[in-house]
């Protein structure tokens, strides 16, 4: 069982300034989704940040609101928290595959997203990983925001040898190696 099993976490990063996420839940089965959004909470205070809270129908929502906040907000990272039990149907399926998805493709363009929609066969495995006091997957999401937020302004910070460089008065764009344009 998951609830028995140890990992190496990584320490608690620290900022000097603020930050501020946005927790994104889907609170079909409520009672699991309150125990994500109080070990993410947790582990945002921790760290020293704020928190707000969206709720959304379904994990499948939730990526498409974490887009818009991110058009249309000021957030540094963002929460992705849900449950989605296996049913008697491949709609299971469909809902962890394309909400994962979403998000990893959000993250590819550089959105700060810890992912905390559990996909699980039943109810008790979703309480175990929940459960802020035993797996506490809201606050490992949280907590993987927080980091992809620390690499982002660590990176963010440089301003040598990075990035595009416009052309100089010695950069041939189109020529013959003369360096003559070409008709």
């Amino acid at each position: 069982m998951a609830e028995a099993e140890s990992h190496y976490v990584l320490p608690r990063p620290s900022f000097d300034k603020p930050v501020k996420l946005l927790i994104v839940v889907a609170p079909y089965y409520k009672d699991i989704a309150d125990w994500l959004v109080e070990g993410a909470k947790a582990e945002i205070e921790a760290a020293g940040g704020s928190w707000e809270i969206a709720e959304v129908p379904g994990a499948l929502e939730v990526p498409t609101a974490i887009g818009i906040a991110n058009r249309m907000s000021n957030h540094d990272g963002y929460v992705a928290l849900g449950c989605v039990i296996r049913g008697e149907t491949t709609h299971y399926e469909t809902v962890c595959n394309d909400s994962s998805r979403a998000l990893q493709l959000l993250g590819l363009q550089g959105l700060c997203i810890g992912n905390g929609i559990l996909t699980v066969e039943n109810k008790e495995q979703a309480e175990v990983r929940a459960d802020p006091a035993r797996g506490n997957k809201g606050g490992g999401a949280a907590a993987a925001a927080l980091h992809l937020i620390a690499l982002g302004r660590k990176w963010g910070a440089r301003t040598k040898g990075i990035g595009f460089k416009p052309p100089s008065d010695s950069y041939q764009i189109a020529g013959d190696s003369n360096g003559s344009p070409k008709a």
